[in-house]
């Protein structure tokens, strides 16, 4: 078991949404320091935590934190963009951003981490990913190829960390009430229930957390005909 009162975390993306409800509920559980990042620093409104900046698309700002937050034992990586399109009529700049943030970035977070938590005993990696790892829905196409590649990283990487004691942890949810998915009309999860089954997941050493009935559904439906979970999206099927 891990005792998450004993970690010292750092959130990435600290500053709205599931980052800043991580950080309230690593406080909640009574973890006595925890590193709350974001792109711009001045927005993080949390009281006791320490507020670093960190950009997944600026390595250097990735390794001055690495520097800075030297204790850490619990990289919670949440920060990610959605900026919608389509695969096939967007411009091919846009789709790249997506992969360089949730992919090239939340990897280049971990490996500059990575010895870090070696140097303090191993500690934990988790990622936020997305049911949308495992299927593809008109309009977030890109941000489903993102989270799909950026959930295969995670599972390379914990293969390769497992030699230093790491333990290395995905989580899928589907839609949670945040600013990414202010447009979208169906049913929503509150962030916190995101920190809440993330890190009982952690203090049960759980290598995938599937938060939501919704991406329940979504895993089972992947050891079957893709054509029947798609079938309400696609009138030749």
């Amino acid at each position: 078991m891990m005792n998450i009162s004993d970690q010292v975390a750092l959130v990435t993306g600290a500053n709205r949404g599931i980052g800043r409800e991580f950080v309230r509920e690593l406080k909640r559980r009574g973890v006595a320091r925890v590193y709350a990042t974001a792109r711009n620093p001045r927005a993080v409104d949390i009281a006791g935590v320490e507020v670093l900046h960190l950009d997944l698309l600026d390595h250097d700002s990735i390794a001055r934190a690495a520097e800075e937050a030297s204790d850490v034992t619990l990289l919670i990586n949440n920060a990610g963009v959605q900026a919608g399109g389509t695969l096939v009529g967007s411009d091919l700049a846009e789709l790249r951003s997506e992969l360089d943030t949730h992919l090239f970035g939340t990897l280049d977070v971990i490996r500059s981490f990575a010895p870090v938590l070696a140097a303090n005993g191993g500690g934990a990696i988790t990622t936020v990913l997305s049911a949308l790892s495992w299927f593809s829905f008109p309009g977030a196409a890109p941000y489903a190829v993102a989270k799909a590649a950026e959930w295969n990283m995670v599972n390379g990487v914990r293969l390769e960390l497992a030699e230093h004691g790491t333990l290395v942890q995905g989580v899928h949810l589907g839609a949670a009430d945040t600013d990414i998915s202010a447009g979208y009309d169906g049913p929503k999860i509150h962030p916190a229930d995101v920190a809440r089954a993330t890190l009982d997941g952690l203090e049960a050493r759980r290598v995938e957390v599937v938060v939501d009935d919704w991406s329940r559904t979504v895993k089972d439906a992947l050891a079957h005909d893709p054509a029947l979970f798609y079938a309400g999206a696609f009138q030749t099927v």
